[in-house]
């Protein structure tokens, strides 16, 4: 019998089919921005895999990290680099984060379709989330109360905006705290005096800004010419093996980078 076996996997090795990889289930977990790249190519991948199984969540950059360090989720989402304290605690839980990064997007600042508004300074940015300034009226717009829009603490997001925007000022606090980039673009869009931000694929239903006289655009994130451009990462515990490589990999080829054109990020192929 064992003969047998030995040929057949010959004969499958020959025909050039693959024995799956995939034991068990891809648990990927983390930043909301990098959600919507996870899910497309999670889909197209089992399409193309039918013994691949991947399990896609959200909850946020500090979430997914956290996941990995505790070993409930296999690939961790993140919409910011892994900070020095949690690389600390990783170590002592014998995990060692890697970061894989599958793609650019930039932080774009959004205000209600009906503001006049259409560009901002860094400063009038950081002026307006500090609690500075509480009037639409103090940086050229009509006399109307500024409603403030963040992301939640949990993010990636609201780490790199407040480190790049804000110089790591803290946020005024009767700011609206969102838990999703949808959740900020959502109360942005029903709210007239709003201002929020958000990765580049959630700019429906919003007007975006320029920030110092440059639009938030695939163009501009990839050359860094607008100031809040920023890598996204999947991270893993050491270098990707398995199941989870042949993931990474399928995003970093020239078919999944076309998907995270068409999800409204920047491809780095």
């Amino acid at each position: 019998m064992e003969k047998y076996k030995g040929v057949l996997l010959s004969l499958v090795m020959a025909l050039g089919f693959a024995v799956p990889a995939y034991a068990e289930t891809i648990v990927v977990e983390g930043s909301t921005t990098v959600l919507p790249i996870a899910q497309r190519a999670a889909e197209e991948f089992m399409n193309k895999n039918a013994a691949a199984d991947i399990s896609v969540r959200g909850g946020g950059s500090g979430v997914g990290i956290t996941s990995l360090m505790e070993g409930t989720c296999d690939i961790a989402d993140s919409s910011r680099p892994i900070k020095d304290e949690e690389l600390e605690k990783a170590a002592g839980r014998g995990k060692n984060p890697k970061a894989n990064v599958i793609a650019m997007d930039g932080i774009a600042l959004i205000v209600n379709d009906a503001n006049t508004i259409s560009a901002l300074t860094k400063k009038q940015v950081k002026d307006i989330y500090t609690g500075a300034v509480s009037n639409w009226a103090s940086v050229g717009g009509v006399d109307e109360k500024i409603v403030v829009v963040s992301r939640d603490s949990a993010s990636g997001t609201f780490e790199a905006f407040g480190e790049m925007a804000l110089d790591k000022a803290k946020v005024r606090k009767d700011a609206l705290m969102e838990a999703s980039n949808q959740a900020v673009a959502s109360v942005v869009a029903q709210t007239p005096g709003a201002i929020g931000y958000v990765g580049l694929a959630y700019l429906n239903g919003v007007k975006a800004v320029k920030l110092d006289g440059v639009m938030p655009e695939k163009a501009t994130v990839l050359t860094k010419q607008y100031k809040l451009s920023r890598p996204l990462f999947m991270y893993t515990n050491g270098k990707p093996q398995g199941a989870a490589k042949e993931f990474i990999d399928y995003i970093l080829s020239a078919e999944g980078q076309k998907l995270v054109d068409e999800e409204g990020f920047v491809s780095i192929q």
